[in-house]
């Protein structure tokens, strides 16, 4: 099921196309308990989204008892602050509705792939709370993830960053200052949820230096993270189903969640989910 995040016209909104209309896409459990949930941004160098970074990794989360939603942000002509603002609204949207569909409104990550990584990542460092006042109840709720999950993800936009990113969200010749402003590297404080990262040690489009400094400055700011490297990989492999390394990252990744309560500890199950080894 879609559901169109704004349904009166998005901010900023330059046409009436499916791309100019952000939506996010269902993945609900049935549980007798509110479950956790993931919302999920693809990759795809802020150019488009990559689809086996959607449904693919929305019935793995299924798997392992936690619901999902596949957002579909606005990629390029469409540049900053778009994407941030989709990102915002769907975990308001998600929040807002989470009894409706059986969620702990507590319980909301956001989980990104490539520059989806990024979009996620600047969700979780720029969020801002609810506003009492406002007209549309949406925005009176938070737009704060309980959660990061950063997959291969572009954090910065200073060193070793990924060009085509940062000028398909920037433009071709940005400020210092934004640049600066998202990077997450650089960006990232104290309030910034608990992250789970995974990179390769040879991914040559977006240097595993990305997901190193991100953790550094966590640290610095003691907020806890998980953080997995496989030495070998190319960028985008999304599940990593038949890699002989980095398809472990959903075991770690689904471990994890279970840490943060987003799943139910269950039994002698296979972390891994519907996967296998």
């Amino acid at each position: 099921m879609s559901i169109e995040l704004w349904p009166e016209g998005a901010p900023y909104q330059a046409g009436n196309t499916e791309e100019d209309r952000p939506r996010i896409d269902a993945y609900p459990v049935k549980s007798d308990k509110p479950v956790g949930c993931v919302i999920i941004c693809p990759g795809g160098g802020y150019a488009r989204r990559a689809d086996h970074e959607k449904e693919p990794v929305a019935k793995w989360l299924n798997s392992i008892g936690v619901a999902a939603f596949v957002l579909h942000y606005r990629v390029a002509p469409y540049r900053h602050p778009a994407p941030l603002e989709d990102c915002r609204r769907a975990i308001r949207w998600v929040r807002s509705h989470a009894e409706e569909y059986g969620i702990d409104p507590d319980k909301i990550g956001i989980l990104g792939f490539s520059a989806g990584g990024h979009a996620a990542a600047m969700a979780g460092i720029h969020h801002e709370p609810g506003n009492p006042e406002a007209a549309d109840p949406i925005d009176r709720v938070s737009s704060r993830p309980n959660a990061l999950v950063l997959c291969y993800a572009v954090i910065s936009f200073v060193e070793q960053y990924h060009e085509g990113s940062m000028i398909n969200l920037l433009g071709q010749n940005p400020s210092q200052e934004m640049r600066e402003l998202l990077s997450g590297e650089l960006s990232a404080n104290a309030e910034t949820p608990p992250t789970f990262m995974w990179h390769t040690g040879n991914d040559a489009p977006v240097p595993v230096a990305n997901s190193l400094m991100l953790a550094a400055t966590l640290s610095k700011h003691k907020v806890p993270y998980d953080l997995h490297v496989y030495e070998n990989g190319r960028h985008g492999l999304g599940l990593a189903e038949s890699h002989p390394e980095a398809y472990m990252w959903t075991q770690e990744c689904a471990n994890w969640l279970r840490r943060q309560g987003f799943a139910a500890e269950t039994e002698g199950e296979d972390a891994q989910g519907a996967q296998g080894a």
